[in-house]
Formats: C-alpha cells, sequence, structure tokens
C-alpha cells in the first residue's frame, strides 16, 4: 500500500472532518441518480478512508486493488452456475411439480408407482440440461477468451513486454499500433503524429463512420521514448467508472509540475480502434468492467421463449386440473368405501376405512401426475441442441471469406426466430462494411464513370482532347484533390490517404483514379501530380465542414498566382450561391443527382469561385477578427465564410457508394414481405443512415418521410400529438410512412409521459430510423417495443455499442465482423453477414417453431391418452387407487415407447423445402403470427386427447365385458385388460405423429413402426423375466395370452382406426376446403409445381396486398377525386386520405424546380427533405479535440515520424 505522508502537499491536502477524507484541490463533478446506478460505487477504498473519486500512480504502485481487466459475457461461472441453473430451471412450474411428486414418492406406501419413477427422470431431465448449458456457456468462455487473451505492449520495469489483455492493470503505460483495438480506457500521454494527435475509429461504440481526433497534453507530448516514459512520474485523479461515453474529468499531476487537466480529447475508449496512427502511449485508467464500453453493457439476461412461457402457464392450468380430479378421486373413494362396507367386507375394506383422506389425495396425486409430461423436458433439451447442430452446420450460413459458420450460442430460443415481427438492426458494420468507394461523378451535364487505367477514362479522353468541357474537367480534378483535409503517407510504392472523413478519403481515390494524384501536405501547401505533372497549390483557408454549414471549402493559391475557392458539399446550400452566370449544369445535375440518389449513392455538389486579390485580402481581414472574437465567435466565422462563398460556378456532383453487406437489400426486402418491420438505431449522422435506408432499398423514393428533431420534452410532445393525429383511424396500424428520429429527440419522446404516444406512432410507421443514438437508447427503444407490445423482437448487430440492445431483445443476433467480438459474444446467435438472417429467420425459424409446436402437443396429447385411463379404470376399481397397467410398463412409456415419434417431429418435420421458405417469405406468417401454438390451439389437442382416452379405454372394456376372449373361455384378469389397452394406445398415439407429420423421413418411418415394435418386442420378452429374473411376476405369460386372442387382434385394427377416424377425417376437410397458405405450398411441391401461383392467390386478399398496391398506386386527378373515386372504396377510404396527406411533400418535392418557394413548411425543413431525395451525406467529426484546420497545418509529409522506441 502507498504511504499517503510521501504525497505532495500541494496536490493532496487532506483533512479530517468527521472521520471523513476530503479533497481541497479536486471536486469531482456531481453524480446523477444515473451516475450512481452505473458506476462501481460512490466511493474507492483507499488505506486510510474513502475517496470520491479514483487516483492513480504513474509509475509506482496503487493505492488499491482495481478491477481485472478480465471481461466475462458469459452466463455463469463456477460459483453461480448452481444457483443459477437451478433457479432458471424451477422457473418452469412442470419441474416444481415433479419435485414435490418425487418427494411425496418417498413416503411410505403412497405411492402406488414405486419410489422412483419420478425422481430418476427428473435427475436425467436437469442433468441433460446442465450438460446443455454448460456446453452452450463454455462457448461463450471461449469467445471471451479470444477477447482476454489478445497481446499488446506493456512498459514493465522499463521493458516492452507483449502481455495479454487480462494482464493489463491500472497504471499501465501501453503501446497500441495502427489498426489495434484498445485494451481498456486510456489517457493519451503522446503519439507518432504531430502535436501527439491520433485518429481513433468509435463505430464499435457509436455508430459514427468518421474518424475522430484525439490529442494528448502538451506536456506530455514529449514522451517518445522508453527512458522519457520510465523517468515519467505522478499522479492522476479521475472521476469513478461510469457508463457516460463522452464525459470525462480528470488531472494530471506530473511530480514537482504545474497540475494539468484531462478532459474527453484525451481519453482512448476501450472497444475504439486507433486509425492512421503509427503508435500511441497511453496510461491506463479503467479496466474491465468498469471501462466505459462495459458500463454500457448489462449482465448477460436468462432469456425464455414465447412457446416456452405459454407451455408454462399451461401446465399450471393442468396441475389445477389434476387437483381437482384428485380432490373429486378422494371424495368417491370415501363415498364408495362408506356405501360397500357392511356388503364387501371380504376384500379388506376395513383397512381402506382406517386410511385418512389425506393419505387417498396423495396417492391419486402420485396416480395422476403423469398427465404433465416429464418426458417432455428431456425431448425439448435434446431436440433443441440437436437444432443448435443443425445451426452450427448449416453450410448455407458458412461465410468462406471469413471462415465464420453460423454459431448457437443458446438453444432455447430456436423456435423464437420463427415469430419474429420486429428487427432492430444496427447500421455499421451490420448493413454496410463501412467501406465507401468513388463510383462515379457527373460535369457539364455528362456522367464519367471508372475504368482500369486512368487513360481509358472517357474524363481523360475529353481533357486530353480539348473537349469543350475540358476547363471543367480539370477545375473538378482540382477540386477533388485539393478541396480536402486528408494526409498523405507513403508506403513503400503505395499512398495510404489517413482522412477523418471517410468521404474525403473516397474522393482522393477517385482523383487519383483519374490520373490526380494528391500525394504531399505540408503546413502550408499541397502537391499533386496531374496525369503526370507537378502542381502545386497554397492552402490559404480551410473553411470546415459543420452539420449546419453544409459545406466545406479550401481557398488556394496555384503556381499562376490564381486564388480560388473550391467548395463541395449539399445541393441545396450550393445551389442557393451560385452566380448567375454559373448555373448552366443546374438543372441535368439535379436529374443526375436524383439518379445517384435512387441507386442508394451518396452525393456532394461541387463548385468553383474566382477571387480576386483585392477581395480576398479584405475578407482574410474580417475572417481574422472573426477567429479572434471574444463574443459569438462560431456565428461570426460562418457569416464570414458566406461572405466569401458566394458567385460560386456549378462543377458537377460527386457519387460515393457506402459499400453494403452482400444482399442486403433484397434481404430486407423479403423481410418486409414477411412482414417483418425494420427498424435502423444507429449512432451516425441523420443524413448518412437516410441515405443507407435508401440504398438498402429500406425505404423507396417517394415514400413519406417523419424526420422529429426537436430541442425539447414540449416541443416533442406536440410533434408526436401532431403527426398521431394526422394518422387519423390508421393510428398504430401498418402506413407506407418512414419515421426518422435523432438521439436529442428520442431521449425527450422515452420521457415517461411521451413514450407511449411515442410507440403508437412507431408502429404505425412501417420503416423507423433512429439517429445519433447512444448504446443505451438502443436498448431502451427495444425494451420499449418488447414490453408494450405482444410482438417477439429481433435485435442485430456488431460492435460493443450493441450489446445491450442485444440483450433486451426476445433474440439477439450478432455479427462476426470487423468491429471486434463483443455483439457476437453477447448474442444469442451468431452470423457473419445480415444476408444469413433470412436462412436463420425464414427456414430454421419457421422449422423450428413448427416442430417445436408438435412435439410440445404431441407430448401432452400422449400422455394424456394413456394416463388418464387410470381415471376411467377409478371408476371400475372402486376409486381404490389401483393402477391398471404394470408398473414398469407405466415408466417405460416416455422412455422407450413413445420417445421417438416427438424426437422425430422436432428433428426431422418442416412445412415447406428451404429453397422454398426463403423464395416466398409469406410462409413465414404462419409461424410469425402463432397460429400452430396458442391457448385454444392447446385445448384442442388435450380435449382430442381426452376423447381418444375414453375411446381406447371403454372400446377395449366392452369388447372383454363377458371376460370371454378365448375359445376355451378362459379369463386374464384387469392386467390383460390393461396390456390391452396399452398395447392399443402405443399404436394410436404413434399413428397420430404419422397422421400430424408433414415430411416423411425414413427415420420418421424408423420412428413411428419402431415404436410401435419395441412395445411387442417388450411384452415378449418380459413376460418371460420370471423367475429366471425377479422381475414382473404378474406379466408371466402375457404373450401368449394376448397373442392368442382373436379379440386382441381385431381390436388391433378396429379400435385405433376407430379412435382416429375423427381425425384423419377433420385432416381430409380442412386439407382439402380450408386449406392454409402452407399446405397449399406443399402441396404444389409434392407436385413438382412452382407453388408462386398459389402463394400469389392466397396473398392478393390481405390486407397488407392491398395497402401495397395503394401505395404504388399513381392518381392524376385531383386529391377530393382520389378520396371520392371508385378505385378508393369505404374500406380504404381512410387510407387514401391518409396517403393523400402524407405524400404530398413527396409529390411535391419531385419537382425540385419549385421547392425553394414551397411554403408549407419552413425552409430548413424543405431544404433537408430535398437533401435526402438527391443523397446528401458526408461524414466528420465535428467539434473535435483538434480543428481539421489545425490538423493539416501540422502535418509535413516530407519529414519521417517518430519511432516511439
Amino acid at each position: 500500500m502507498c504511504d499517503w505522508r510521501r504525497l505532495p502537499p500541494t496536490l493532496l491536502r487532506i483533512c479530517s472532518r468527521g472521520g471523513r477524507w476530503w479533497r481541497q484541490t479536486f471536486r469531482p463533478t456531481p453524480l446523477t441518480d444515473e451516475d450512481v446506478e452505473t458506476t462501481s460505487g460512490i466511493t474507492e477504498e483507499v488505506e486510510g478512508g474513502l475517496v470520491e473519486h479514483r487516483i492513480i500512480f504513474v509509475n509506482r504502485p496503487q493505492p488499491s486493488k482495481y478491477c481485472s481487466n478480465h471481461i466475462s459475457t458469459a452466463k455463469y461461472n463456477m460459483l453461480s452456475f448452481v444457483p443459477s441453473f437451478l433457479f432458471e430451471q424451477f422457473r418452469r412450474y412442470s419441474n416444481i411439480f415433479f419435485l414435490f411428486i418425487a418427494l411425496l414418492q418417498q413416503i411410505p406406501d403412497v405411492s402406488p408407482t414405486g419410489r422412483y419413477t419420478t425422481l430418476v427422470p427428473l435427475v436425467f431431465i436437469l442433468s441433460v440440461s446442465a450438460i446443455k448449458e454448460i456446453i452452450e456457456d463454455v462457448k461463450r468462455h471461449h469467445a471471451d477468451n479470444e477477447i482476454n487473451h489478445r497481446d499488446v505492449e506493456v512498459l514493465r520495469d522499463g521493458h516492452w513486454l507483449w502481455i495479454q489483455w487480462r494482464n493489463v492493470v491500472v497504471g499501465d503505460i501501453v503501446k497500441v499500433h495502427n489498426n489495434q483495438f484498445f485494451p481498456a480506457d486510456l489517457i493519451i500521454l503522446s503519439s507518432s503524429e504531430p502535436q501527439a494527435i491520433c485518429y481513433i475509429e468509435t463505430s464499435n461504440l457509436d455508430g459514427e463512420t468518421n474518424l475522430k481526433i484525439r490529442q494528448a497534453l502538451p506536456d506530455t507530448a514529449h514522451l517518445l521514448e522508453t527512458k522519457d516514459l520510465t523517468q515519467f512520474t505522478g499522479t492522476l485523479e479521475c472521476e469513478l467508472p461510469n457508463r457516460h461515453l463522452y464525459e470525462f474529468t480528470g488531472i494530471l499531476k506530473e511530480t514537482n509540475k504545474q497540475t494539468l487537466p484531462l478532459g474527453p480529447d484525451q481519453l482512448l475508449l476501450r472497444g475504439a480502434m486507433l486509425r492512421n496512427t503509427s503508435w500511441i502511449f497511453g496510461l491506463v485508467v479503467y479496466t474491465g468492467h468498469e471501462t466505459k464500453l462495459m458500463k454500457n453493457s448489462t449482465s448477460a439476461p436468462l432469456k425464455r421463449s414465447t412457446v416456452d412461457k405459454l407451455t408454462n402457464t399451461q401446465i399450471l392450468m393442468l396441475f389445477f386440473i389434476l387437483i381437482v380430479l384428485c380432490l373429486l378421486s378422494a371424495i368417491f373413494n370415501e363415498i364408495w368405501t362408506k356405501e360397500h362396507a357392511r356388503t364387501d367386507w371380504y376384500i379388506g375394506i376395513d383397512e381402506m376405512i382406517n386410511l385418512n383422506f389425506g393419505y387417498n389425495l396423495l396417492t391419486f396425486i402420485i396416480l395422476y401426475n403423469n398427465l404433465i409430461p416429464i418426458s417432455l423436458q428431456v425431448s425439448l433439451e435434446v431436440v433443441r441442441f440437436v437444432q443448435a447442430i443443425f445451426i452450427n452446420m448449416d453450410i448455407d450460413m458458412y461465410h468462406e471469406e471469413s471462415d465464420t459458420p453460423a454459431m448457437a450460442r443458446t438453444s432455447n430460443l430456436n423456435e423464437e426466430l420463427g415469430q419474429v415481427k420486429y428487427i432492430f438492426s444496427d447500421k455499421t458494420g451490420t448493413l454496410t462494411r463501412n467501406i465507401m468507394d468513388f463510383k462515379k461523378c457527373s460535369i457539364a451535364e455528362q456522367i464519367y464513370t471508372l475504368a482500369d487505367n486512368p487513360n481509358d477514362t472517357q474524363l481523360v479522353k475529353n481533357l486530353q482532347s480539348g473537349h469543350p468541357s475540358a476547363l471543367y474537367l480539370r477545375e473538378f480534378l482540382i477540386l477533388m484533390s485539393v478541396c480536402h483535409t486528408v494526409i498523405p503517407e507513403r508506403s513503400k510504392d503505395t499512398i495510404i490517404y489517413n482522412a477523418a472523413s471517410p468521404d474525403e478519403r473516397a474522393l482522393v481515390r477517385g482523383a487519383c483514379l483519374f490520373g490526380y494524384v494528391f500525394d504531399t501536405r505540408t503546413p502550408h501547401h499541397v502537391e499533386i501530380s496531374a496525369l503526370g505533372t507537378r502542381e502545386r497549390y497554397e492552402i490559404l483557408n480551410v473553411l470546415e465542414f459543420t452539420s449546419s454549414r453544409k459545406r466545406m471549402s479550401v481557398i488556394t493559391r496555384n503556381s499562376a498566382g490564381e486564388i480560388k475557392l473550391y467548395c463541395k458539399g449539399a445541393d441545396t446550400v450550393i445551389y442557393e450561391r451560385l452566380s448567375p452566370d454559373g448555373q448552366q449544369f443546374r438543372e441535368a445535375t439535379l436529374r443526375h443527382l436524383e439518379e445517384f440518389a435512387t441507386e442508394g449513392l451518396r452525393t456532394l455538389c461541387c463548385a468553383v469561385a474566382n477571387i480576386s486579390e483585392e477581395a480576398y485580402e479584405e475578407w482574410k481581414n474580417t475572417y481574422h477578427k472573426a477567429s479572434t472574437s471574444m463574443q459569438y465567435r462560431e456565428r461570426k466565422l460562418e457569416d464570414a465564410a458566406n461572405l466569401i462563398e458566394n458567385n460560386l460556378t456549378l462543377l458537377g456532383a460527386t457519387a460515393i457508394e457506402d459499400k453494403l453487406q452482400d444482399q442486403v437489400p433484397e434481404t430486407i426486402a423479403a423481410l418486409i414481405k414477411a412482414d417483418i418491420r425494420v427498424w435502423v438505431l444507429t449512432g451516425d449522422k441523420q443524413e448518412t443512415a437516410i441515405n443507407i435506408g435508401y440504398s438498402c432499398k429500406l425505404i423507396v423514393h417517394g415514400t413519406p418521410l417523419l424526420i422529429l428533431n426537436e430541442d425539447s420534452l414540449d416541443s416533442t410532445r406536440e410533434t408526436i400529438a401532431r403527426h398521431s393525429s394526422e394518422f387519423g383511424d390508421q393510428l398504430g396500424k401498418s402506413n407506407d410512412v418512414a419515421l426518422v428520429i435523432d438521439g436529442k429527440t428520442l431521449k425527450y419522446a422515452l420521457s415517461c409521459d411521451v413514450r407511449r404516444d411515442f410507440l403508437d406512432l412507431c408502429v404505425s410507421c412501417n420503416v423507423v430510423i433512429c439517429c445519433r443514438v447512444s448504446p443505451m437508447q438502443k436498448a431502451e427503444v427495444v425494451e420499449l417495443v418488447t414490453s408494450h407490445t405482444k410482438s417477439i423482437t429481433l435485435a442485430i448487430g456488431d460492435g460493443a455499442n450493441d450489446v445491450a440492445m442485444i440483450q433486451k431483445a426476445h433474440v439477439g443476433v450478432g455479427i462476426s465482423g470487423v468491429e471486434g467480438l463483443q455483439a457476437a459474444c453477447a448474442s444469442d446467435y451468431s452470423i457473419a453477414q445480415f444476408r444469413f438472417l433470412l436462412k436463420l429467420l425464414f427456414v430454421h425459424g419457421a422449422w423450428n417453431y413448427n416442430r417445436m409446436c408438435k412435439l410440445i402437443l404431441y407430448s401432452f396429447y400422449k400422455n394424456i391418452c394413456l394416463y388418464v385411463i387410470e381415471l376411467w379404470f377409478a371408476i371400475y376399481s372402486g376409486w381404490s387407487g389401483q393402477i391398471l397397467f404394470e408398473r414398469w410398463s407405466i415408466g417405460l412409456y416416455n422412455v422407450l415407447f413413445t420417445a421417438a415419434p416427438p424426437l422425430a417431429l422436432g428433428l426431422f418435420d418442416k412445412v415447406c423445402s428451404a429453397e422454398t421458405m426463403l423464395k416466398y417469405p409469406a410462409l413465414y406468417k404462419p409461424s410469425q403470427n402463432a397460429d400452430l401454438f396458442n391457448v385454444r390451439v392447446f385445448w384442442v389437442w388435450i380435449l382430442n386427447a381426452l376423447v381418444h382416452s375414453v375411446l381406447l379405454y371403454w372400446l377395449p372394456l366392452f369388447a372383454l365385458q363377458k371376460d370371454v376372449i378365448w375359445a376355451n373361455g378362459r379369463e386374464g384378469g384387469y392386467l390383460l385388460l390393461g396390456n390391452i389397452v396399452y398395447t392399443y394406445v402405443v399404436v394410436t398415439v404413434c399413428l397420430k405423429a404419422g397422421l400430424v407429420t408433414n415430411a416423411w423421413t425414413w427415420l420418421t418411418h424408423l420412428a413411428i413402426w419402431g415404436s410401435i415394435a419395441m412395445w411387442f418386442i417388450f411384452v415378449a420378452v418380459y413376460s418371460n423375466f420370471w423367475p429366471v429374473i425377479p422381475v414382473g411376476a404378474v406379466m408371466l405369460g402375457m404373450d401368449r395370452m394376448m397373442c392368442t386372442s382373436p379379440v386382441f387382434w381385431l381390436g388391433l385394427i378396429l379400435i385405433p382406426f376407430s379412435t382416429l377416424i375423427a381425425d384423419v377425417s377433420y385432416k381430409v376437410i380442412h386439407s382439402t376446403a380450408f386449406k392454409s397458405l402452407t399446405e397449399a405450398a406443399r402441396e404444389s411441391e409434392i407436385r413438382k409445381t412452382d407453388p408462386g401461383n398459389v402463394i400469389m392467390r392466397e396473398t392478393r386478399h390481405s390486407p397488407l396486398h392491398a395497402i401495397g398496391q395503394l401505395s404504388r398506386f399513381t392518381w392524376h386527378g385531383t386529391d377530393e377525386d382520389r378520396i371520392t373515386s371508385p378505385l378508393c372504396c369505404s374500406h380504404h377510404r381512410n387510407q387514401c386520405r391518409f396517403y393523400t396527406r402524407l405524400t404530398e411533400t413527396a409529390r411535391l418535392l419531385k419537382n425540385v424546380r419549385s421547392v425553394f418557394s414551397f411554403n408549407r413548411r419552413s425552409a430548413t425543413r424543405v431544404n433537408m427533405e430535398v437533401e435526402l431525395s438527391h443523397g446528401f451525406a458526408f461524414s466528420q467529426e465535428e467539434g473535435g479535440a483538434v480543428t481539421q484546420s489545425e490538423v493539416i497545418r501540422a502535418y509535413n509529409t516530407n519529414l519521417p515520424k517518430p519511432g516511439g522506441m
């Protein structure tokens, strides 16, 4: 421990007040209630007392032991497994019930079925479940270990050592190299870049694609060598761990030097990646689960499927019915005993009278306990486990490029995949690859594309041949290669472009592919190779991009002394600054912008202006005064920029592709056809998110956009109420509208008094896009929909910022992508590509839901068929609790004779082939709507089982009523009746399994016919055990008695047939006159015809199809004509009115020339909608640690960088 007395008195002037330590030199920011809940405690304990902030010694032992850097996203550990597992298992009422029965059976002379017939299966069930949970959790631990075992360089005892992440501790000085993740939360001390800046990519944290700049304190920027770091000593004080990603407060006190303030600009968060920077040195401040990344995640939840929950509820209802039956049986036993006490004394009724009512009640509870199938849990666990293996082994979900298969990290939610109604998706890394490529450009009314060789492009050919547009072509290429803040870095024979903006990097690469290569930057100049000719431009000023300006400009002086302003930005801000003589390409460029936007490309307009020396000098003075103003500096700088950014000449537009993952548009289109709502939750900018919405076809051009960008709770409430009223009767129903909301507005929308109205507005829109949202906001949105609707939700993402929403959704899917493995580790299922979601849901999900429903229903059916017969037999046995069947036959019913059919149903049954399920998304709707398993369906199966049990008992009873079943006149006793009934039950329930089976495989045949054969083999063997094996004496000779009776063989044909004839008739009638969509598709498959016509015919009359047709309908009359038109029937008239209102803006915006005179909305809102319809998007950090102007002034690419050793 540290001796506090040795600390510098100026740093730690500590006084004791009432036994509590108070610090005079540092006052931490007051904690809100939210902070208190998310910190590791209000205080941290050190020797001598408690402090309200963290103290870290540099190159000295720490005053206390901090959290390990080991992280775990697993559900269990060695200590928590047993209690957590038992809690999870005994949340199932069936397990509680069987434990109760097992305990009752231990009471002597109470159980008619033995002491261990329930205990042994229950222990087996729990063991199988435990093994499955252990196997699945071991996979999570392995994924965690992959992260924990990554290597990083750490300075220990004056030497650099490669150690694993888990061994990094608070106070360590680490060296992180380019393109590496930060192992913990660090304070940057120095870097390889000028002025100790570094670039970081935070898409793993907040979804933003642009790079952010962080900068070390100037006082530590000189720490570039090992000896400097070793000699560096001091103390760092900072706030306690919390979840606020963009907030940090601390101070750094180097020994014998002045105290320095630390803020978010010096903080490098775990989960972020170092980019465009050779290396950085950082001091570890938070580790493991105390890092801000892990503070934004929650503990792994114990999820249960909806089918499991419903089954649990119905088991409780069956338990109450069972108790009622037991009470009635015990009462009837009392009545029967008293009525027959005198007349039937010879059967020992006196002994029965001595037994009390409670004793008889317990006997009947044990006798009837099998009405709730104990084998169901075993079957469920086995089937789910094998289904998970099927998912893992699916070759269609294997990504060869990254060698990544699909992985089911839990098997408890397999059937939940078949019921998904809402999908919440991250953008960066999930829908997109986070790669931007220059695709094409429009210059002087002509579109140009790239070629393999610059000289092969039409642009270069026109430029070199003296085409009339050659001047515009040259200016355009100069703009692309000069108007930016990119830093070039030579690596052998190639140039690497480092940029905070991925858009600018793409533009510079595009210019390079046209032969204009940017290769040198100094503090005041840039140099390019223009088709082999060296050109040098002096950078006079950089007018940076902001979300309010929506443009970026540079003022340059070329070798001829000409001053030019190059500007790129949104079409609305560029067009309003064009000179009268600079608009000749206006209309053609607008058409090209719309064309680019339709293709989902990100667009920027480009323009140039010539500036005289006198005008520039005058403006330079104005700009200098604005930049040194003490008040309203930002506003004055923007006003100064407006003075010179005018009289522009339009050159054209660029088109950049934010590359999507493979087949994302097709995947989303299929999901929408399956009536699945897709919401995008991203931390990226609004225009970028909407642009991706267009490119992936989530939003189609012409779809009305509801954009919520509000600054207060009252305005948010008012806007939501106004939009809700516009929907009218369509509120809460599916409408062809897209809602876009930013994180600030979302904070207000999720407040208590607004969240319900906000949810109603959201569910009224087919598409919802939430931009600039934090990880916890993502989780709150998912939780809002999950808790307030009855729909199954699925969240999918690839970054650490997606973990919280993945864990909040019913089903969490992680993308094993380039952003790390945090999302995959925390997910229920992991896949390598978004497109694999189709196979996971439409095939595995729908199949598994169908299979699990049949398995559960069939398990209850087969148990009730057999064990309710004990109730019917009680009527004839004086309600004595006597069993009709031999004891081991009862025990083996679920283990041998009817175990295989439910497994076959759960593993191999399918309604349609995988190809058909993928080709026709409408086939997903029956499982999505829970048509196969609900309360009504469950009790129909229970009633069906009761009717079958009546027939299977009384028909054999009537056949044996005269006790003559052989020619010699002998009778076989009650046990013969029991075995005959048992045989008919086994045959009937196995045939019932065949009746509900859709897909017959050889394994299905083996399961059904093999189960029947198993019973006959068992009878033949077991009837000859005694006396060789002292078991089953009552079964001696039973095989001969049964097989020699013609009544038995006649009943074997007639009774199962009579029992199932109603089921067969219902199936035939239903499949003929009332066939479902899946049944029709399956019949088409059997006939080997295309099911497409059948599916189109069935879905054509659905309300969703009607709305879809309405949204595609183009009306050329007036709005009143639209509403009164016979084409708009009364059923859809409200929809027509709604469609008219919401598409008015979209229709007006198609005529861009009149948009600036559009008075219904504010100019800002209209401009924004025009920009979005034209694909404007640009990503760059705003308000960073260092401005882009300062960054480029700091670089000289002609000088070597420090090595950092």
